[in-house]
């Protein structure tokens, strides 16, 4: 009897629901959503969302993302001169023209801190998928909450969206692929957002180190 209550606390554990405080008992190895038997919190969520499928979103997020700063944004005809540019391009222009405070603006929320948020959360999935243990586990999970609110794409597609309409009276506009990439972009990193569970993570990994 000592035997099989000792292997039974090994499927168990004890934890406090973060709404009502309620000390109860919580399967280790769930398969599905968990909730509060008081006020009904979600305390533990289903693994649906393997790393694998994270890993995925992401590499796609990543191509998308190389497409949108490669190919041009949008280009302009005038008189039959069409010019083009890419969102690089654009803070070039903007440096050019004394508005650098702008042009950092844009390039750090437009391109830099998305494009290291996607690869930091590459840098964790891709070896816990393989089942490995990433370095810096943990400053990289911080890094990623910390720049994630400084993302803005959707910012700046709002803004090009509004140029555009004032520039349709003056020359004509030829969205470019940079442009629809922009709002797939967009749509991927709403979904990868939402998809994104530091619980589900930190699981995987503290599983990755047990297996070491």
């Amino acid at each position: 009897m000592m035997s099989n209550s000792k292997n039974s606390t090994h499927h168990h554990a004890k934890t406090a629901c973060h709404e009502c405080d309620l000390l109860q008992v919580l399967p280790v190895a769930a398969t599905q959503n968990v909730v509060c038997c008081r006020c009904g919190a979600l305390l533990h969520r289903a693994p649906g969302d393997q790393p694998q499928t994270s890993l995925a979103l992401v590499l796609t997020t990543l191509f998308v993302f190389a497409l949108a700063n490669v190919f041009p944004v949008v280009g302009l005809e005038v008189g039959g001169v069409r010019t083009a540019t890419t969102l690089l391009g654009t803070v070039s222009q903007l440096m050019r023209q004394d508005m650098l405070p702008v042009a950092m603006l844009v390039l750090f929320t437009g391109v830099l801190l998305p494009g290291i948020e996607l690869l930091a959360l590459l840098y964790l999935l891709l070896p816990l998928t393989l089942g490995r243990v990433p370095r810096g586990f943990p400053s990289v999970m911080r890094a990623i909450q910390m720049l994630h609110p400084w993302g803005m794409v959707e910012v700046f597609l709002l803004g090009v969206l509004v140029s555009l309409v004032k520039l349709a009276h003056l020359a004509q506009v030829h969205p470019g692929i940079g442009l629809w990439s922009f709002f797939v972009l967009i749509v991927l990193l709403a979904t990868s957002a939402s998809r994104f569970d530091a619980a589900l993570l930190w699981e995987r990994y503290e599983a990755c180190r047990a297996i070491r």
